[in-house]
């Protein structure tokens, strides 16, 4: 068999994008140049991938199966790439973090100082963004590690690992309603606008016929603070000095709000050194102060 890897990204690009014509806009190709590449593709494999009878690249029983297999082989074949490049190019001497920016702040800040501290000569480069950004990140190699919340599914090219865990609650503004009630039912919150986090595709839990969705947890502080609903909220950023009124927490018995987990997460193939290491132990700890 003659087939290569190239053959296999247009393979896995024309199911994905679903034609030869899309598929070949996407990778910057000729469409004649991908068909050909598939052309041989099924010759080298002696399997029919695509069902050419209908409008779009409908994937054959076959192809279904082989689509399977070729994008756990572009996987490895990354992780492989990842690996030779830590190795011919690894430099303690730099490290870029990328940060979820709901992350407490003051566990940030102490890392910052620390890896100053302890690595003076460090070249640091600290990103921050959402938790999906912080995966975007790490995705497009602009960061080494990445840590955020454990908001979404885990991408194939990552290896994860769970680094600390922060409390969240129900929180109101001083002299809300809610507070009148040593604890409330779900009847009592539905009678008051509810202020949820929405990011990506990623809604948390709706409770209340009234809502407003807002893309950041500072945000929605702010709005508690100012009155405007109640809301769930990471303990760390309703307790945060900023606000206008202080945040009060209500106890809501039917409400069962796991910790938020956070990890760590660094593309497979990748060798984090020294640097790298000290960090993780580094903002774990912190993370449990």
């Amino acid at each position: 068999m003659q087939w290569n890897l190239e053959q296999l990204r247009q393979f896995v690009a024309t199911a994905e994008h679903g034609s030869i014509s899309a598929a070949a806009r996407h990778l910057g190709k000729a469409q004649s140049a991908v068909s050909t590449a598939l052309g041989l593709l099924e010759a080298d494999l002696g399997v029919v991938l695509f069902d050419r009878s209908k409008h779009r690249a409908t994937l054959t029983d076959a192809g279904q199966i082989m689509l399977l297999e070729a994008r756990e082989l572009l996987r490895q074949a990354q992780a492989l790439n990842q690996r030779a490049l830590a190795l011919a190019t690894r430099n303690d001497g730099k490290l870029a973090l990328a940060l979820d920016e709901v992350l407490p702040r003051t566990a940030i800040r102490m890392l910052a100082r620390d890896i100053a501290c302890h690595f003076p000569e460090l070249e640091l480069t600290l990103l921050n963004g959402t938790a999906t950004e912080v995966a975007d990140y790490v995705d497009q190699e602009r960061a080494d590690l990445g840590f955020h919340f454990n908001r979404e599914p885990l991408r194939e090219r990552f290896d994860e690992r769970h680094i600390g865990a922060l409390n969240q609650g129900l929180f109101v503004s001083e002299g809300h309603d809610l507070l009148q009630k040593k604890q409330v039912s779900r009847t009592d919150l539905a009678r008051y606008r509810q202020l949820v986090m929405h990011s990506e595709d990623i809604e948390e839990n709706v409770y209340s016929p009234r809502v407003w969705r807002v893309d950041n947890f500072h945000t929605i502080a702010e709005m508690v603070a100012d009155g405007l609903g109640w809301a769930v909220l990471p303990a760390h950023i309703a307790a945060y000095g900023s606000h206008n009124t202080p945040l009060c927490q209500v106890y809501c018995p039917f409400l069962d709000l796991p910790q938020l987990s956070v990890r760590m997460l660094w593309c497979q193939g990748s060798s984090p050194g020294v640097t790298a290491h000290w960090v993780e132990k580094r903002f774990m700890a912190l993370l449990q102060q």
